[in-house]
């Protein structure tokens, strides 16, 4: 199972490549691509139908600005979608990509991050493809376990 990985812009790059990188880790292939719901709408139709046909499992789509693009892939995708808003030099403090990612209609479910919460839509992406993989699973299992024991490290430093 693939995740895909997909922005509006290359300017997106430096975010979304915390999603590229937790999914490494978690062994998970991605495709990644630029795909404009406004610079190239034919592209993000074609992908939107065809992905599921192509092995991808669930879609991460990061945007900034208006940040169309999640909404528009799960308007036409079968896939879960993973939004990721991301503040861009275009972007009213993240507001705008914020909002126009998680303000959905009824219907056309967008799962959304936090502003340039990359990483937690890698992470979200692997435990949906764990909860049908058991090696996906026991790598995120191992993973939390790492997250627990660092705190409980920090702790222990503190005294």
């Amino acid at each position: 199972m693939k995740v895909a990985v997909i922005m509006g812009s290359i300017s997106d790059m430096p975010v979304m490549q915390d999603a590229i990188n937790i999914l490494k880790e978690f062994g998970i292939e991605t495709e990644v691509d630029i795909v404009s719901a406004h610079r190239t709408p034919e592209k993000l139709f074609d992908f939107s139908n065809n992905a599921h046909k192509r092995g991808i499992a669930v879609i991460i789509a990061g945007a900034g600005g208006a940040a169309h693009l999640p909404g528009m892939v799960a308007s036409m995708s079968p896939l879960p979608v993973i939004g990721v808003p991301v503040k861009s030099s275009n972007s009213i403090d993240g507001w705008d990509s914020v909002l126009s990612i998680l303000q959905m209609p009824g219907g056309v479910p967008v799962a959304t991050v936090a502003l340039n919460g990359a990483k937690n839509a890698g992470i979200l992406a692997a435990q949906i493809i764990g909860s049908a993989n058991a090696d996906v699973l026991n790598k995120i299992v191992a993973y939390k376990l790492g997250l627990k024991e660092a705190v409980i490290k920090a702790s222990e430093s503190l005294k």
